[in-house]
């Protein structure tokens, strides 16, 4: 037992002394991987325990115009960054089939391993994607391929910057920056409010973007396994199975989000839609020819007349009214909770608890309808 630990504690000081590239000595969180290990496990629990326990009983955080210039800085940023990248080598002779780490005192050398380390330290600033997202209490997008995501990147660039910071791999490092240029436009734009929404209609393609990236990524790597190159093997597979990793965690939620997500969409237009309403105070059904579209407009009758919209944002509202005349509200994001009753006379009723005062629908019928017609994956899945 004494001898494997010894053998195991070689191993280490081994590969951390002997073994790394001795340029980045002294640089932040570089002369042990523990500092990064623990920032990113703080990260997991702050944004999965601590962060929705915080924000529990409290209201979402207005963070619009925080958002715009962090999503702004982080343009600028990964800008330079990428930058960076291509005039430290791939912009400058660096080949793209094989490209051995360069470990002089070069300066366009030197200039590489600066980027290597900026595109690590970037990874940190990443976490407050997900922060805002918990003060906001969108707790639905802090998914586990988001925080698998953004909890393994700091620890996995990491390594390449403590052993290989140049060469081969950091082609990932040029791409990703790339795309996050396009990306934190998007979010930028999403942040600035509803007089912008025009502006970020390519939100599909943008996943396709990412996800055309590690098929980059991985294939840009594994060429190694097909070519004599000076280049560590192991980052080799440590590089692009990471990048299948994701690529697969992208397509996952490309195909739920947008396959199965629009087959939901087309399911809820022609009508064959079920949905409760849950706390015990209503459940309904939109059944085979109760809702239809007819001309940019949902009409269904039975027993009366029932109209469905769904709206995104806060807190879902299903109001009964008297004399067979049912309206049905199912509104996304946060809390949403039934209040009232559809009367038991109704042919959509199945539980009755408690009254809602007849009132007039302060939204008129052709506006409910063009609201229908034009919702999106996102405002049924969010």
């Amino acid at each position: 037992m004494g001898s494997l630990i010894e053998t195991m504690v070689d191993g280490y000081n081994d590969l951390f002394t002997n073994r790394r590239d001795p340029r980045v000595d002294g640089w932040l969180f570089m002369d042990s991987p523990w500092p990064t290990f623990f920032i990113c496990i703080s990260y997991v629990l702050i944004v999965k325990v601590i962060g929705p326990q915080y924000m529990k009983t409290r209201p979402p955080f207005q963070l619009r115009n925080i958002l715009v210039a962090y999503n702004a800085f982080q343009v600028v940023f990964s800008t330079w960054i990428f930058y960076e990248f291509g005039m430290g080598g791939w912009f400058r002779g660096y080949s793209y089939r094989c490209q051995p780490v360069d470990y002089s005192q070069n300066p366009m050398a030197i200039r590489m391993t600066h980027a290597s380390w900026w595109y690590y330290f970037s990874k940190f600033t990443e976490f407050f994607d997900t922060f805002f997202f918990v003060l906001h209490k969108k707790f639905e997008h802090v998914s586990t391929l988001h925080v698998i995501h953004h909890g393994c990147m700091p620890m996995s660039v990491w390594f390449g910057v403590k052993f290989t910071p140049g060469g081969h791999s950091t082609f990932f490092g040029l791409i990703n920056s790339f795309v996050h240029i396009v990306m934190y436009t998007y979010y930028m734009l999403a942040a600035m409010g509803p007089n912008y929404r025009r502006y970020i209609w390519w939100k599909k393609y943008l996943t396709n973007f990412q996800m055309v990236q590690f098929i980059m990524i991985f294939s840009h790597a594994f060429q190694l396994g097909f070519t004599e190159c000076k280049y560590p093997r192991a980052f080799m597979w440590w590089i692009g199975g990471h990048a299948v990793l994701f690529f697969f965690l992208f397509s996952d939620f490309y195909i739920n989000a947008y396959i199965k997500g629009a087959a939901k969409v087309k399911a809820y237009a022609n009508g064959t839609v079920t949905f409760s309403m849950s706390n015990g105070h209503a459940n309904g059904k939109v059944s085979n020819g109760i809702t239809k579209l007819v001309n940019g407009h949902a009409n269904g009758y039975a027993n009366g007349k029932a109209n469905g919209h769904a709206n995104g944002y806060a807190n879902g509202h299903a109001n009964g009214h008297a004399n067979g005349h049912a309206n049905g509200h199912a509104n996304g994001y946060a809390n949403g909770h039934a209040n009232g009753s559809i009367p038991s006379n109704s042919v959509h009723s199945e539980e009755n608890n408690g009254r809602v005062p007849n009132a007039p629908d302060s939204t008129s019928f052709s506006t409910r309808a063009r609201q229908l017609m034009c919702m999106n994956v996102d405002s049924v899945m969010d």
